[in-house]
C-alpha cells in the first residue's frame, strides 16, 4: 500500500447548474443548486484514500461549519487529519462551480484559510512527509508552503508530485528542481512551457522544455482524449475511456490522487498508472460533484472487470 501525503486547499463547493452560461446583462434560471465537499488537494486526498492508499492531509480549515464538513470529507474516506488545522485567521475557502448542460464547467474561487498555510504548518507535518512514499501539492495553497514541504520530502528521499494548478507562468525554480513528477493539463503546460498543445508531437517538445527545467517525469492530461507520460526518453499515449461526462470538476484531481495510490516510486510501472488513473478519472465524470463522483478501489477494479 502506497502512503500519500497531500499538502493544498479545501473548499466547500457550491454548485450552480444551468442549460447554458447566460450573456452578459442576461438573467437566466437555475437548472439546480448543490453543496459538495471540493478544493484540488482535498479532491487528490480523498480519491488516492478511496483508491487504497494510506493518505494523509496537511492543512487549514475555519472555525466554522464549513471546516467541520471539510473535516469529515477527508476522514469519511479514510484521511488522517491531524495536520488539519483549525483557524480563526480567515474562512474556510470556497468555490462557486457554473456548470451547464454541455458539463462544460467555469470556477470562482474564495481561497480563504487556504492562503493561510504557512511554512511552519509544514514543518509541523514532517513526521508524515518523511513516511510517505508521495507528497502532492497544487496552487491553491502559498508556494513557499509547498517549497517547504518539497524540501523536506526530497531531504528524507521521498518524491513530490506537483499539480501546476491553478495555470501561473511564475512558478519558481527552486520549486521546479525539487520536482519529480508534474503533472498539468493542456492549459497549464502551455502557460508553463508556451507551447500549445495540439498533437502528441506538441506535448514532446513541451515535455522536453520542462526536462529541460529539471523535472524528469512529465504528465500532460488532456481531458477526454487522455493522458501522456515522458519518463527520460521514454514517453507514450494513454487514451481515456469513452463516457458520457455529467460533470468534469473532479476529473483531473481524481486522477492523480489515483495515479498516487499505484505508482511505484521508482516510476517503473507509470504507464500502467496512468491508465488506471484515467479509469478512475472516468467514472468521476459521470456523477455530479467533486468529492462524491470520486470512485472507490472497489468500484474501479469493478470497472476494469466489466
Amino acid at each position: 500500500m502506497n502512503k500519500v501525503t497531500v499538502l493544498g486547499s479545501l473548499n466547500v463547493d457550491t454548485i450552480l447548474r444551468f442549460k447554458r452560461f447566460p450573456k452578459p446583462g442576461e438573467t437566466l434560471p437555475l437548472a439546480g443548486k448543490s453543496i459538495a465537499g471540493g478544493g484540488k488537494g482535498a479532491n487528490q486526498a480523498i480519491a488516492a484514500a478511496r483508491a487504497g492508499a494510506q493518505t494523509t492531509f496537511i492543512g487549514k480549515v475555519g472555525q466554522d461549519q464549513e471546516g467541520d464538513f471539510m473535516v469529515k470529507q477527508l476522514t469519511d474516506s479514510g484521511v488522517d487529519d491531524q495536520y488539519v488545522i483549525h483557524s480563526d485567521e480567515a474562512a474556510t475557502g470556497s468555490a462557486f462551480i457554473l456548470l451547464d448542460s454541455s458539463s462544460e464547467n467555469r470556477i470562482l474561487i474564495d481561497g480563504g484559510t487556504n492562503q493561510q498555510v504557512t511554512t511552519d504548518d509544514v514543518k509541523a507535518a514532517q513526521p508524515a512527509i518523511e513516511a510517505s512514499d508521495f507528497l502532492i501539492a497544487q496552487f491553491e495553497t502559498p508556494i513557499a508552503a509547498t517549497i517547504q514541504g518539497f524540501e523536506l520530502a526530497h531531504a528524507a528521499k521521498r518524491r513530490t508530485i506537483l499539480n501546476p494548478a491553478p495555470a501561473t507562468s511564475a512558478v519558481p525554480v527552486d520549486l521546479l528542481a525539487l520536482t519529480d513528477l508534474i503533472v498539468p493539463n493542456e492549459t497549464e503546460t502551455e502557460t508553463l512551457t508556451g507551447i500549445h498543445i495540439t498533437d502528441e508531437h506538441s506535448m514532446i517538445k513541451a515535455a522536453e522544455k520542462l526536462q529541460a527545467q529539471g523535472i524528469q517525469t512529465i504528465i500532460i492530461t488532456v481531458g477526454s482524449k487522455g493522458a501522456f507520460w515522458m519518463r527520460d526518453q521514454d514517453h507514450g499515449f494513454v487514451p481515456a475511456y469513452k463516457v458520457h461526462a455529467v460533470d468534469t470538476t473532479a476529473a483531473g484531481d481524481t486522477f492523480i490522487g489515483a495515479l498516487s495510490s499505484v505508482l511505484k516510486t521508482d516510476f517503473s510501472n507509470l504507464a500502467e498508472a496512468v491508465r488506471l488513473a484515467n479509469r478512475a478519472s472516468s467514472l468521476a465524470v459521470q456523477q455530479l460533484g467533486a468529492q462524491p463522483s470520486i470512485p472507490t478501489k472497489a468500484e474501479i477494479q469493478a470497472a476494469e472487470r466489466a
